[in-house]
């Protein structure tokens, strides 16, 4: 019951994890708040893909909107019953649920390469992407971080907003998944009735 209940809230939740991954994502373009590596493209590849701008950020925004919009009972009636126009809109929902989990699930999946990758930084070999090799060895390995010379300190930084942003998708599938279970649970176990008397 307390699943039911709580469906709405749950689409809420996502605005703001959405709005953070989004503001997470676009400080990563300035390392030490400095645009310089940005405007000559020394940035690690994962930025460029927008993850956390687009997949975790302006689409769950959207998603969120809209499935907060179907639980309104102002919402238009798409048919002559009111429990045929819950089902519909109770099938949206689990829809625009599972487009959330697999645009979280993306992004999750690409946060974790990245930080696993590493920075891309310069080192006495140039510009390159030093803890590739490591497997993500690196992370523990603090003395090694000194080999990234430019920009300073961009190990930490992207060790930081890479780890924020996989907290945040991993939160965003959470919920998108308790957002599916709720709305299956609905349709499936008689708060609507499925089938048109």
């Amino acid at each position: 019951m307390a699943l039911e209940t709580c469906g709405s809230c749950l689409s809420c939740l996502l605005i703001p994890l959405a709005l953070w991954s989004i503001v997470v994502n676009v400080l990563l373009y300035f390392p030490n708040g400095k645009a310089s590596h940005a405007a000559s493209y020394q940035l690690p590849n994962y930025v460029w893909h927008f993850e956390g701008i687009c997949f975790s950020g302006v689409l769950i925004l959207l998603l969120a909107v809209i499935l907060i919009a179907l639980e309104c009972s102002v919402f238009y009636r798409c048919c002559q019953s009111e429990s045929c126009n819950k089902t519909y809109r109770s099938f949206i929902s689990i829809v625009l649920a599972l487009l959330g989990v697999a645009f979280s699930g993306y992004s999750l999946i690409v946060f974790i390469l990245g930080l696993i990758q590493g920075p891309f930084c310069n080192s006495s070999s140039g510009w390159d992407y030093i803890f590739k090799d490591t497997a993500g060895g690196y992370l523990t390995d603090y003395p090694a971080w000194s080999r990234c010379t430019e920009p300073p300190n961009v190990v930490e930084w992207n060790i930081i907003l890479l780890s924020v942003l996989i907290a945040l998708s991993g939160l965003q599938l959470i919920i998108c998944f308790l957002k599916v279970a709720a709305e299956l649970k609905r349709t499936l176990c008689g708060t609507y009735s499925v089938f048109v008397q």
